[in-house]
Parts: C-alpha cells; structure tokens; sequence
C-alpha cells in the first residue's frame, strides 16, 4: 500500500505504478536519504517534536537498513515508487511506529532535493579528482618528453612549430578551468533545501540551520518554493560535464589524428587499442573514438534536462522526476572516460622524428621572417606582404623556402640579409618564443613545474 494512498478509494492501476516508479533508477541516491533523514531525525529530537527515544532508534535502524543495501540484503519494491518510500517502509516495518515519524516536517519535495544535492556534492569531488589525475597524467607525458617538437596546427593546417609538452599543457590548462568550474558550482550545490517542505515551510518549529550543520551545508536556500521547484544545480553541473566531455573531445581528435597513418605521431598501447573483426592488420584507437562519441549523450542529458525544467510553472512538478536518469548516465559516462582516457595516454609514446620531420618544413617558420623584419623598422603589415610575396615565388618555382638564394629573397624582401636563411630551423623557432605562455623550452619548464607543484 502506498503511503500516501489515504485519499484513495482505488488502488493505483499497474500500469500507473510502472510508469511513475523511479526506485529502478533513483536507488542509487540511498546513501544520500538515509544520510539526511538521519540529520532530520536528530533535529526533530532536538527540537522536542519526536522523543529522543523515537530519534535513537530511527538513526539506529536507518545504519541498519543502510548496511543492508550495501551487503545487498534489500529488496526494493516498485509499487512503493522511489527510494524515499522504500526506505521508510522498512523503517516502520523494522521499528515501528516511531518509523512512521520519520517523515515529519518534510515532504518529498524537499527530501529529494537534498539527496541530489547531496549526491552531486559527492559526485563534484569525484569528477575533480579524476580531473587532477587526467592533468597528472599528462603533465607526466610532457616532463617524459620536454623536448619533441612537433607542428602546430590552425585549421588543421601546419601552422609554426611546438614543443609537444606545450601542446599538452593547453589540455591541462582546459581541464584546470574545469576543475574552477566545478568547484565554483559546488558553492551553489552546498546549499540546503531540507525543511521547505512541500511548498511553504513548515508549522513546526524546524531548526534548518542545524540540520545544514549536520549535512555540511554551508547557506540554507532562502525561499521554499525555490527549495523544491528549481533544478539549477543540477543543470549547472550537469554544464559542467558537458564542456568537460567537449575538452575530452578535444583531445581525443588529436590522439585520433595523431595515430592515423598519415600523421602517424604517437604510438598507443595494444591494451587500449583494439583490432578489425575483417582486416587482421588494423589497431584502432578505439578509445579516443569512444570518448569522442560519447560527448553527444553527454550533452544530450544535458539539453534534455533544460528542456524539462523550462516550461514547468512553481513549484514540483513531478515532470522533475525525469531529472535523474539523464544526470546519473552523464555522471558515470564522463568518470569512466576520464578514467579510461587517463590510462590511455599513459601508453603514449611520441614518434620524434616523425615529428620533428613534420615540424622542419621551413614554412613553418614564415612568421619568424616577418618578425624579423618587424624588429627592423618594418611594419608587421608590409613585412607580411613582402614574406607573402617570397612564399608566392617558392611555390611558383617548386622551392622550399630554405632552398631559396639570398638572391631570390631579396627580390621579395629587399632588405633580406644572410641572416635570414639561418631562421628556417623549428629548434630556433620554439626558442626565440620565450615569452610568459609561449613555446620556448623555458617557458614550458616552468609550466610543467608549476603544474607539477600544484597537482601534487
């Protein structure tokens, strides 16, 4: 029997209690609503509203019930709907009547919404730490590696030669961000929604701001009917694993690139590559392709969620039941990933001199020729033109643009010197951009170090 079924004269149809469970899904929150109803069982003794006798065995048999979901002793019940009424239910049936106490001064509404705070509270912290070990990891890769030098690349074309270690560090620095991110929406997270009620608070004398001590809440939110109608905190978190899943993304198109024949810059290890079923030669970076996949169902949870929430007027609707299942697949999508991904690339290996290769077209270095001539006197426009002018020539006659004569150069760049033909070599190159952010040995030193210092 429901615990709410004293209204009605008739059972809920099957087909009604099918459609509305959620404890198929929302089970997993049971840490969460035993750990809260235990906080609101002390309140409610210390406020004088149940015994301290009734709170003493409720706690009691909540620790109960909680090591039995966990030795896989419980056996949760469809037609009682979610974990809430799961878990009451054997409270009562165990304790008796001071179990059908427990529930006093709260709603549904409000109990909901501090396990899901509660459980993205656990889940940030989870996420971050698989952040830092993602950074770790490739801050690892670019101290193994200070010194390979590979293109850089706008629009997919080769742009001016990199330190590979300067390449990874753009990926730790996003994942850095992301970690801000998730600790700035925590702020918002730890806020405590208990005590609103169904709506309007409470006629009893509940003392919040002691249940949010007991819960680690840091504020209290201010207004019941935003306690239990918003689902803001989870739409923001839910942000940001979508751009976490983009930067993975990110990096998973450059290990795909970087691995294909054409670029063949890395090797990865066979335990996270996998083979064709049809052509015996293959080894696929199957991983990469995955996590590059799987950013789509991030951000569909995501969409999905926000369009739930934006046409729902105040307060619970029960609409917000489907806020769950989307949030708890992101969350175990975007942490397997991390992790997988993590492990991935502490197989990788950079191909040197395929990469140096690459970087040594002296194309690359057609910026350093300009720059040049800008430190010179000439402005960055006419230097541009004039350098634009000599790669014109080189194509035109089939020459790379070290192949050049002094001669030749002049006839684009009048005021070329022999200086000039020293300045197509990228080791030169990713030196003289000694500057705070850029790709000069030095510089991505410090950042390593820096990075190392703070990821420990």
């Amino acid at each position: 029997m429901a615990l709410w079924s004293g209204r009605f004269s008739e059972a809920t149809d099957s087909l009604v209690s099918r459609f509305s469970e959620s404890i198929s899904f929302d089970r997993r929150l049971y840490p969460f609503d035993i750990q809260g109803s235990k906080a609101h069982a002390r309140m409610l003794a210390r406020q004088n509203i149940i015994s301290q006798a009734d709170a003493d065995v409720i706690v009691a048999g909540l620790d109960g019930i909680l090591a039995d979901i966990e030795a896989g002793r419980f056996d949760f019940c469809e037609e009682l709907e979610d974990i809430h009424m799961n878990i009451e239910a054997r409270l009562t049936e165990r304790i008796g009547q001071a179990g059908a106490r427990l529930h006093t001064g709260r709603s549904r509404n409000d109990q909901v919404a501090t396990d899901e705070r509660l459980y993205l509270r656990h889940e940030t912290d989870a996420c971050d730490e698989a952040l830092r070990a993602l950074q770790r990891t490739l801050v690892d890769l670019g101290m193994a590696w200070p010194n390979v030098i590979m293109p850089g690349f706008t629009h997919l074309q080769h742009a001016q030669p990199v330190l590979f270690a300067h390449h990874l560090l753009a990926y730790v620095e996003m994942f850095g961000r992301d970690r801000e991110r998730l600790a700035d929406g925590r702020r918002r997270i730890n806020r405590l929604p208990l005590g609103a009620g169904a709506i309007a608070g409470s006629t009893l004398p509940l003392d919040r701001e002691f249940v949010a001590a007991e819960l680690g809440f840091e504020e209290i939110l201010r207004n019941s009917m935003d306690a239990v109608g918003d689902r803001d905190a989870l739409i923001e978190f839910l942000s940001c694993l979508a751009i976490i899943a983009m930067h993975i993304s990110r990096l998973a198109e450059d290990i795909v690139l970087w691995f294909s024949q054409e670029f063949a810059f890395i090797e990865l290890g066979d335990a996270f590559t996998t083979g064709s079923s049809l052509m015996p030669q293959k080894k696929n970076p199957d991983v990469a392709e995955l996590a590059r996949g799987k950013t789509g169902r991030v951000y569909g949870h995501l969409m999905a969620l926000l369009t739930t929430m934006k046409g729902l007027p105040l307060t619970y609707n029960r609409d917000m039941q489907e806020d769950k299942e989307g949030l708890f697949d992101a969350v175990d999508t975007v942490q397997l990933t991390l992790a997988t991904m993590t492990a991935m690339l502490a197989t990788l290996k950079p191909r040197q001199e395929r990469m140096a290769a690459a970087a040594s077209d002296p194309a690359l270095m057609a910026t350093d020729l300009a720059e040049w001539l800008v430190r010179r006197g000439t402005p960055f426009r006419e230097a541009h033109h004039q350098v634009g002018r000599f790669v014109g020539f080189c194509a035109e006659h089939g020459l790379a643009l070290n192949q050049a004569t002094l001669e030749q150069m002049q006839q684009s760049i009048p005021s070329a010197t022999a200086e000039c033909l020293e300045l197509f070599d990228a080791q030169r190159s990713v030196e003289a951009r000694n500057l705070l952010g850029g790709t000069a040995p030095g510089q991505v030193a410090r950042q390593l170090a820096f990075w190392q210092q703070r990821l420990q």
